[in-house]
């Protein structure tokens, strides 16, 4: 090669050096309006999930009075969004529709409602929770979702961790709601905030107060944190280490209830990522058979051998107490107004003279029937039912494949799955599963997640970029695509 040629193509080589994009410039930070309003809705998430530590707090009245705060709060902030339309105009035409339509027959139910302060005081209640699940939906992002989930779940391990330390290490006796000092005299452990069992092996009830409940938050702790991890998030020792947090409280709160829908959460988690690892249709159809029948011949078995197995973990063949006494009286109630229900309220109001005494558990007005389809069915009857049947069968339907298909919006076919969108199926499962000896899926956090999920699968089907919204959320922060 002569020198002239060799000298060339070393002239070319040194210009194809500089690369043609532009230089590369820090990524743009978070406005600080920005950051205050996700840590305005931490805040939400964890009076909403810790409701029941405010109630213990500050009482009823301080309870009603902190969430209408909340309420004021949110539609003073969200109002100047929707007026200007950011971070994107209000997605009024996929409201979850049959969930606000249960909220409509709820408020209407007051026409007659055998309850009906009971049915106003808590209709407002369920209101206030809706306002606060559309505008989380409609403020943040997937990612910034998930990330205040695990925030608001970190303030509540480590303030129960704080709780059951404080009550064991220095106050050294069970402690009643209210900080109410300790009376003479034997008193139900049901009363107690806090039992003071942390080192004597009993179970632990955190800053909520209930096993069942501090069992269901840790559940939900754990899947969270679990997608956060999946998905290489940074700091991934400290979650790991809150991970070992949420399952300790998980084994203390011995929830039987808690337990079952782990179990189930994981059997819908390893179907998941088998469907997401299938190549065909046909091995899909495989994967989808060999489940729905292992699951129909497990839930037989489990059914057929319900007494030995809940005696092994310390629970009666009647589920303490629920199929015989407050089932039983439901069903009762139900009968009497089998189609438009006795009215709404949920919780039960024990102040209300049509619940006061009315079922009793340890001397304690039970507040909810322990199984949320009956207790739709008590209230809003057939028509109740069926509009919260296909709200949850809706939510199940779009997480499920929000999690399953491969996500595509153009002709690029073999995009990554994002461990994030487990979160979705995974929670509707655990409410799912949590209704059947539980009402809380239809109140309260319950609530809330049915809404801001249905509603954040329907305006929002795609992590990433969407094909109506066409935005890219990159590092939790959302950039219009030109």
């Amino acid at each position: 090669m002569s020198t002239a040629r060799r000298g060339s193509l070393n002239a070319m080589a040194q210009y194809t050096k500089h690369p043609v994009a532009a230089p590369p410039t820090a990524p743009e930070r978070e406005s600080t309006g920005h950051l205050l309003l996700r840590g305005y809705i931490i805040l939400v998430l964890i009076v909403t999930f810790a409701h029941a530590a405010v109630y213990n707090l500050v009482g009823q009245l301080g309870a009603g009075v902190v969430l209408g705060a909340f309420l004021l709060a949110t539609l003073g902030i969200g109002i100047p969004m929707l007026a200007r339309q950011h971070p994107q105009p209000f997605a009024w035409r996929r409201l979850p529709w049959s969930a606000v339509g249960y909220t409509v027959l709820a408020l209407v139910s007051v026409a007659w409602s055998q309850w009906r302060e009971a049915t106003v005081v808590t209709w407002l209640l369920l209101a206030a929770i809706t306002v606060n699940a559309l505008f989380i939906a409609h403020a943040l992002t997937w990612r910034e979702i998930v990330r205040a989930l695990a925030s608001a779940f970190k303030w509540i391990l480590g303030l129960s961790l704080a709780l059951e330390l404080w009550v064991s290490l220095v106050l050294q006796h069970a402690l009643l709601p209210n900080f109410v000092d300790l009376p003479a005299g034997k008193i139900d452990p049901q009363w107690y905030w806090v039992r003071d069992n942390l080192f004597d092996g009993g179970r632990l009830q955190g800053i909520v107060g209930n096993a069942n409940l501090l069992g269901i938050i840790s559940l939900f702790a754990i899947i969270t944190f679990g997608v956060l991890y999946a998905a290489r998030v940074r700091w991934r020792t400290t979650l790991a280490l809150w991970t070992l947090l949420a399952a300790y409280f998980l084994f203390r709160a011995a929830s039987a209830t808690a337990y079952v829908c782990a179990a189930a959460a994981v059997v819908v988690l390893v179907v998941a990522l088998l469907m997401r690892r299938a190549r065909t249709p046909r091995s899909r159809t495989r994967i989808y058979a060999v489940a729905i029948g292992g699951s129909l011949v497990l839930g037989a078995a489990a059914w057929l051998l319900r007494e030995p197995l809940l005696g092994v973990i310390g629970r009666s063949s009647d589920l303490t107490g629920r199929s015989n006494k407050i089932w039983a009286s439901v069903i009762d109630r139900w009968q009497q107004h089998p189609l438009f229900g006795n009215g709404f309220s949920s919780p039960w109001l024990p102040s209300d003279p049509a619940f006061a005494n009315w079922i009793e558990d340890h001397g304690i007005t039970v507040f909810h029937a322990h199984n949320m389809w009956l207790d739709v069915l008590m209230q809003l009857g057939v028509l109740g039912t069926i509009l919260i049947a296909i709200a949850f069968l809706s939510l199940l339907w779009r997480s499920w494949f929000f999690a399953v298909d491969r996500p595509r919006w153009d002709l690029v076919a073999h995009r990554e799955y994002s461990p994030l969108t487990l979160l979705p199926s995974l929670f509707t499962v655990v409410l799912l599963v949590q209704g059947l000896t539980e009402s809380t899926p239809i109140m309260l956090w319950g609530w809330m997640l049915l809404i801001l999920l249905s509603f954040k699968l329907k305006t929002t089907p795609l992590l990433g970029v969407g094909e109506r919204e066409r935005v890219i959320e990159r590092g939790g922060r959302r950039r219009r695509v030109p």
